[in-house]
């Protein structure tokens, strides 16, 4: 198996997980749904990152364009979470370490693309101003969950 098979299997198995994911949470975990609290409004994310994507990529190609998107949407994705953990001024432990996840994972791509510059010579400012702005969002709840729930307490925020 070669380095590139190996990355197209990762991919279908990334996929494949996406999936099961999305099914987990319409089927399994549907009874947990906060509509209460769930009043982000997406389109305030959606509809600034389209066109962003629209104006600002490296190609003006609908494949280039939409994953610009996806690269600008991801940066803010987090937002409608953090929003509904502000809105209710707490979050279960198991939400906790979710995000902590979610940020620790956008923070290892900082590490990647310095990386990639040093030894590629690889620089994507689009993608890395995405990731400094997803990270930046993360940093308040990094400090929250440091201070709270690996001490064995609840995330609550501060009144």
């Amino acid at each position: 198996m070669t380095l590139l098979d190996l990355r197209y299997l990762l991919q279908v198995v990334y996929v494949a997980c996406s999936y099961a994911t999305v099914w987990m949470i319409y089927s399994k975990f549907k009874a947990t749904y906060d509509g209460n609290h769930d009043t982000f409004r997406v389109e305030f994310l959606v509809i600034p990152t389209a066109v962003l994507a629209f104006l600002v990529n490296h190609d003006f190609t609908p494949l280039e364009i939409l994953w610009t998107f996806s690269i600008y949407l991801e940066s803010v994705a987090i937002l409608p979470q953090l929003f509904m953990v502000s809105k209710t001024g707490e979050a279960e432990t198991i939400t906790s370490h979710y995000l902590f996840a979610l940020g620790v994972y956008r923070a290892l791509y900082l590490f990647n693309w310095i990386w990639r510059y040093q030894f590629e010579g690889f620089f994507d400012l689009i993608a890395i101003v995405a990731g400094l702005v997803q990270t930046i969002l993360y940093c308040d709840f990094f400090y929250l969950y440091i201070t709270k729930v690996l001490k064995g307490k609840k995330l609550s925020l501060p009144a």
